[in-house]
C-alpha cells in the first residue's frame, strides 16, 4: 500500500512539473523558430515566379534577440529590433552578395523593410508582418 501511495504521488508530481512547465510559455516565445515566406503583398509577378527554385525563410530566436534567414538567394542575419508585437527590419541586416537573378530578392527585401508589427496566428502555425493594418507577409512555421 506504501509503495502505490509513493508512485501516485511521484506521478501527481511529475504531472504538476509538466503542466506547470507547458503553462509558462509566454505568447513571446511563440515568435521564436524558423519560418517561411508563403505570400508577400505587392508584387505583379506570381509568387511561383518570384520563387521558383526555393523559398525565402526567416530563423528568429528571441532569446538572443537575433534573426537570420534566407532570400531565395543570398544569407542574412542581424539584430532582432521589436517591442511587443512591434517589429522592425530596417537597420542592423548584413547579408551575403551573391548575384540573384529575378526580383524575388529585391522584393523580399524592400517588403521587410516596410513591416512595422507582426501576428502569429492559427496556433502558432502561422506569421504575419504587417504594415499598418496590411498584411504584407505571411510565412508558416517550418520547426
Amino acid at each position: 500500500m506504501r509503495k502505490v501511495f509513493i508512485l501516485i504521488t511521484m506521478l501527481t508530481i511529475v504531472v504538476a512539473a509538466c503542466t506547470a512547465k507547458k503553462g509558462m510559455t509566454s505568447k513571446k516565445d511563440a515568435l521564436n523558430g524558423t519560418w517561411e515566406l508563403d505570400y508577400i503583398s505587392g508584387p505583379r509577378i506570381a509568387f511561383e515566379g518570384l520563387y521558383p527554385n526555393k523559398k525565402p525563410f526567416i530563423k528568429i530566436e528571441v532569446d538572443s534577440n537575433r534573426v537570420s534567414g534566407n532570400t531565395s538567394c543570398n544569407n542574412f542575419f542581424g539584430k532582432l529590433n521589436r517591442d511587443g508585437h512591434n517589429i522592425s527590419f530596417k537597420e542592423g541586416l548584413g547579408m551575403t552578395k551573391m548575384f540573384c537573378e529575378g526580383l524575388g530578392e529585391p522584393t523580399f527585401i524592400s517588403t521587410l523593410e516596410k513591416v512595422n508589427r507582426y501576428d502569429i496566428t492559427d496556433e502558432g502555425k502561422t506569421l504575419h508582418f504587417i504594415m499598418g493594418d496590411i498584411a504584407m507577409m505571411r510565412f508558416r512555421r517550418i520547426d
